[in-house]
């Protein structure tokens, strides 16, 4: 069984340092990370799509925005994403460049963090994100770009709500099974029957829950968390899922290489042991 392997990168590192360290590891699949909509323009597009030809796949842009973030539960729902009222209009413009982007550079998705969507669907803060999302999400679908949700603020519920209440034609997920843990919001594998063939990407990261109510959980490298890889790919195999599959390690360093590479040999080493239905043997 193949599935695309690579790693998510920041523009900022490829732009600085070129390809060369994905080339060292063996990979040829990127997604690319970028937190600072004034670097899509047309010449950043050129320059990355000669830097790649025949050598790297950029699989889709990871487009963040601008504004205060906080990756913790008592700052975090007043400043993340499309929730808070007073950046909405800010980071719908960032969203939509990055949409321009994606144009630029010929990818068919762009991802972000919506936010923590508010459980209550009734409330206006959940029917002013709706609203929020629904504006971007049609900018992207006339140009033929899927708006994909990253998973983890959010029960898997309320993520599959908003999506149907948005009811655009070109909206997609991308599942970080680590995230749904460190958030505390759901057991990755159980998330995957929810959002069955939404998936259009994967963060391969792990994880474990919280242990407080304050902090998020604490991400381990990939196989030593509570993301049940071997589970979760076969499940995502029996919606037809094909990837890709972006290894996701937020540190920095030589030890961040070493367990990219750990990670890129256990994928491979579970995808091997597929059968023809999608079917992994010795779970």
């Amino acid at each position: 069984m193949k599935l695309p392997i690579g790693v998510i990168m920041h523009m900022n590192t490829l732009l600085d340092r070129g390809i060369e360290g994905l080339e060292e590891m063996g990979i040829s699949y990127c997604q690319i990370n970028c937190w600072s909509p004034e670097l899509f323009t047309e010449e950043n597009a050129q320059k990355l799509k000669n830097m790649a030809k025949g050598k790297i796949t950029y699989t889709s842009l990871w487009a963040g925005w601008r504004g205060p973030v906080a990756w913790n539960f008592t700052e975090g729902p007043s400043v993340l994403g499309l929730v808070p009222e007073e950046y909405r209009v800010m980071r719908i413009e960032d969203l939509k460049k990055g949409a321009d982007f994606a144009e630029m550079m010929g990818l068919h998705d762009i991802i972000t963090h919506v936010g923590f969507i508010p459980e209550d669907p009734s409330s206006a803060e959940y029917s002013g994100t709706v609203e929020a999302v629904r504006e971007v999400a049609e900018y992207c679908q006339k140009k033929g770009i899927f708006f994909n949700f990253e998973t983890g603020q959010e029960t898997p519920t309320t993520l599959m709500r908003a999506i149907e209440d948005i009811h655009t034609d070109m909206l997609g997920i991308n599942l970080d099974p680590a995230n749904l843990l460190l958030y505390g919001k759901a057991n990755p594998l159980d998330a995957v029957d929810i959002f069955k063939n939404k998936i259009r990407s994967v963060h391969v990261k792990d994880g474990c829950y919280p242990e407080n109510g304050r902090q998020l959980g604490l991400e381990m490298p990939v196989g030593e968390g509570m993301v049940h890889f071997s589970a979760l790919l076969s499940k995502l195999l029996k919606y037809e899922f094909h990837g890709p599959l972006i290894i996701e390690r937020e540190i920095k360093g030589d030890q961040q290489k070493h367990d990219i590479l750990c990670a890129k040999k256990m994928l491979e080493n579970i995808l091997q042991k597929c059968d023809s239905t999608g079917e992994i043997a010795h779970m």
